[in-house]
């Protein structure tokens, strides 16, 4: 894809040398809010969900988006998605505490975690929220919590590991022999017929098996191994499903040189399976569901940063900025790629920087060789693709304040997080009262 096409498919462009987000001044907006800034678009959030729901629509029409809420948390992105019908996946009971804040019903809400505690299962219980289970061991302990709160049984699902696996990092791949999620094909009957003997009468299915998969093809054999046991759970228990869910894990170009997520073979790779299954009268319509995450989000945010320290050790040069990996730990975690680039674009030369953050540790790096424009102290740069587990992943490391949030709507922006203050970071911490007069 050529580059300029690149940045307009994520909404950004530059004017005159100067870059725009959302036909809005990244240079204005660094000095209207301060840097480190979190710039989160709206308009792509809807854009993306709309072209995924389009897409699966084609195909097939009984089907639900859970957005996995784990990538960005925000209440004014759960309140945009909302507002376009999502429906959301959570992974603790901190995200379906916030799913309800922000106006989901219950109905709208699976909880997949996974090492569950009593009080995660009754949390759920209480709030009428679905739970996708990741053990045989946690049924038994949430039966005991219908009874106690006497509840009606609502449905159960599993979350089931087919084994094959896929993601942009081994951290990030979830399912195989010895991963920690999931059932495998040899427990499933039991999981599905200790459900019916404690009473279930409605069931659905899951799977999950990466992030940031960009290939349909890494795909394929996780569905089909997916189905193979599916079909055999509903001929050997005689049972039919509410809905299948096919998790998430749909990447998005961090590279210009990427090319996005084919979704019509994404799609035509579930389907292939999926056909099979409604094709059974015995099978019902059962709804299908995923899960994406990053797809939705992540071209939806940049990073703006202020370049405070050009250093040449006459080995290399490092651009210094105020960004670091407590504000955004893709790179070090997972030595992960953003894309970075200037704020203002200068004529001339260009040169090899890493970008370096402020946090005293060496693996404090944004971006390793980095060819741009010839930069300066107290210059701009805007990291791309921050949308997902940027924010939900910083941390006050350094006991550095985590910065603020901005969304951009219709040429306005808006603070949707205050940035913290030295004094958030003690607010919660006590002193013993033989401490305080020391």
């Amino acid at each position: 894809m050529e580059y300029q096409e690149w940045l307009k498919k994520k909404d950004l462009e530059y004017k005159e040398g100067i870059l725009y987000y959302d036909n809005m001044d990244t240079q204005q907006l660094a000095k209207d809010y301060g840097t480190p800034l979190y710039i989160i678009n709206e308009k792509l959030i809807r854009k993306r969900y709309n072209q995924l729901k389009v897409a699966l629509n084609s195909e097939y029409k009984n089907n639900e988006i859970h957005y996995a809420v784990k990538a960005n948390s925000n209440l004014a992105v759960l309140k945009i998605l909302k507002s376009e019908n999502a429906s959301v996946d959570c992974s603790s009971v901190g995200e379906v505490y916030s799913c309800l804040k922000a106006g989901f019903p219950p109905d709208k809400i699976i909880y997949t975690g996974n090492m569950f505690t009593n009080e995660d299962l009754k949390f759920a219980v209480k709030n009428n929220v679905l739970i996708n289970l990741d053990s045989i061991s946690q049924l038994k302990r949430l039966v005991n919590i219908y009874d106690e709160l006497g509840k009606k049984k609502n449905a159960i699902s599993f979350r089931i590991n087919p084994e094959f696996g896929a993601g942009h990092h081994s951290h990030t791949i979830t399912a195989g022999k010895d991963i920690k999620f999931g059932i495998l094909d040899d427990q499933v009957v039991e999981a599905y017929s200790q459900a019916k003997k404690y009473g279930f009468e409605k069931f659905g299915t899951h799977i999950h098996i990466g992030s940031g998969i960009l290939d349909p093809s890494d795909y394929e054999k996780a569905i089909n191994k997916y189905f193979t046991i599916i079909m055999n759970l509903a001929d050997t228990l005689d049972i039919t499903f509410e809905f299948i869910d096919f998790g998430g894990g749909l990447g998005i170009p961090y590279k210009p040189e990427q090319e996005p997520l084919n979704l019509r073979q994404y799609i035509q790779v579930i389907m292939n399976q999926f056909e099979k299954v409604i094709k059974r009268e015995d099978f019902g319509g059962p709804t299908l569901k995923i899960e994406p995450g990053r797809f939705l989000v992540a071209e939806s945010s940049i990073i703006l940063t202020q370049i405070n320290t050009i250093k040449d050790n006459g080995y290399k040069k490092f651009a210094g900025v105020d960004a670091g990996f407590n504000t955004l730990i893709r790179p070090t975690m997972y030595g992960s790629y953003h894309h970075i680039i200037p704020c203002k674009l200068t004529n001339g030369t260009t040169e090899q920087y890493d970008i370096a953050g402020p946090i005293c540790e060496s693996g404090d790096i944004l971006g390793k060789a980095r060819l741009l424009p010839t930069v300066h102290e107290q210059d701009y740069l805007a990291i791309l693709d921050a949308g997902a587990y940027g924010f939900t992943m910083a941390s006050v490391y350094n006991l550095r304040p985590r910065p603020p949030e901005i969304l951009l709507i219709n040429g306005k922006s808006y603070l949707i997080r205050e940035g913290e203050t030295f004094e958030d970071l003690f607010r919660l911490q006590k002193l013993p009262k033989h401490l305080k007069k020391v």
